[in-house]
């Protein structure tokens, strides 16, 4: 062996990299199980044994120059939307921001959006950097979403120097869970559209909407000049979100992308994955709607507070009433022999989580409940306790 070759062997020593562990099969599962034990969030699900086999048959093409089984995944979700185009890219996140950097020309501008829109709250502010844009936030009057009244109240419009003026309206649905009802959707679009202005919807959870509704996607998507749907979430993809619109649109949201660095290759198996889900999983929705209803009378049996009820696949709880607070549940949760993930007042329920789960977080409440009565604890409402307003007494012994 020459020496240039005894140089490429070492370096070759030096790169090679075996990622699996002694016990990768054992590992995967284990994963899965405590997939099925967490109420995190829909972003958690994992590719089935069905859908790796399925993405393994995908076409091997290039998607900047041309891949088969993304056009085709492409040609579907603009078809499904009744939209004219529509383009894959790695996250909701890149496509919402592709979204507004698209409709977006030149500052001063602003965008609306409920405050509690994910584009405000959960983008690393990438409305202000990507597109230099404003954010005006609203609170909903009626605590549920966004109405025609409240954008009429809060938009900006004209040419006074003064303001940046609202050039797109953002909807989110769901958002946390809950459902905007389509004839406000429908009203306020009526509305932003004879001013001019550009409607999008970030639906990155707009399946849940049509499964609970039995309203066709096309018509979900109607009142919107762009839409963005996520297949990583609800339906249990692995990677990947689609924004859809007119085709000019698109092709220009297209060379964003590429210059956001979103430009990908080799993207058949995830081009299939999202089809996997689109055909085995969105069915499976109607079951994860029925499980988080199951676990919302369950909490209000034991006592629970539920702050916003389940309208799809998530529940908001406060368990105050019981004399608990969230660290607690997260302990005891954690402790288990089969542990339990939860992050505080959110949860989420998927595809993949297990019935078996949702009845040991019942069991455990129920214990928790019980103890906190035997040491005397009430509950009393009063102005200066949790973030709901509550505190907690001990009774006398006497009570």
């Amino acid at each position: 062996m020459g020496s240039i070759d005894v140089v490429r062997s070492a370096i070759a020593d030096q790169v090679k990299f075996d990622i699996f562990t002694q016990s990768q099969e054992a590992d995967n599962e284990k994963a899965r199980q405590q997939v099925a034990r967490s109420f995190i969030s829909d972003t958690i699900t994992v590719p089935t044994k069905e859908m790796y086999a399925y993405a393994s048959m995908a076409s091997l093409g290039d998607d900047v120059y041309h891949e088969p089984s993304m056009i085709a995944l492409e040609a579907h979700m603009a078809k499904l939307t009744g939209k004219e185009a529509a383009l894959f890219v790695p996250s909701g996140t890149m496509s919402n921001q592709l979204a507004l950097r698209t409709h977006l020309k030149q500052p001063p501008y602003a965008v609306l959006c409920d405050h509690r829109s994910h584009i405000h709250q959960y983008e690393a502010g990438g409305t202000a950097f990507h597109s230099g844009a404003t954010t005006i936030t609203v609170i909903p009057s009626n605590g549920h979403h966004l109405t025609l009244a409240d954008v009429q109240s809060h938009i900006v419009l004209g040419d006074n120097i003064h303001t940046a003026p609202v050039e797109v309206v953002s909807l989110e649905n769901t958002l946390n869970g809950t459902i905007i009802p389509q004839e406000e959707v429908i009203a306020i679009s009526d509305y932003v559209h004879s001013q001019g202005l550009k409607m999008h919807l970030d639906g990155a959870r707009l399946w849940h909407v049509a499964s609970e509704t039995g309203t066709p996607i096309s018509e979900l998507c109607a009142p919107f000049d762009t839409v963005s749907l996520c297949f990583s979430k609800g339906l249990g993809a692995p990677i990947g979100s689609c924004l859809v619109g007119p085709k000019d649109f698109i092709k220009r949201a297209r060379w964003f992308r590429k210059l956001f660095g979103g430009g990908m290759r080799q993207t058949g198996f995830l081009a299939a994955s999202a089809a996997y889900a689109l055909t085995y999983n969105f069915p499976r929705l109607a079951a994860v709607h029925q499980l988080t209803k199951r676990l919302e009378n369950g909490l209000k049996n034991i006592g629970i507070n539920i702050t916003s009820p389940a309208e799809t696949c998530m529940v908001f709880f406060d368990p105050a009433p019981i004399g608990v607070t969230y660290s607690e549940i997260i302990e005891r949760c954690d402790a288990l022999p089969n542990p339990i993930q939860l992050g505080g007042s959110r949860l989420v329920v998927h595809i993949q989580t297990s019935e078996e789960m949702v009845d040991d977080f019942l069991d455990l409440l129920r214990t928790l409940a019980d103890e906190k009565k035997a040491a005397g604890f009430v509950y009393s409402p009063h102005a200066n306790g949790n973030a709901n307003g509550n505190i907690y007494i001990r009774a006398s012994k006497k009570q």
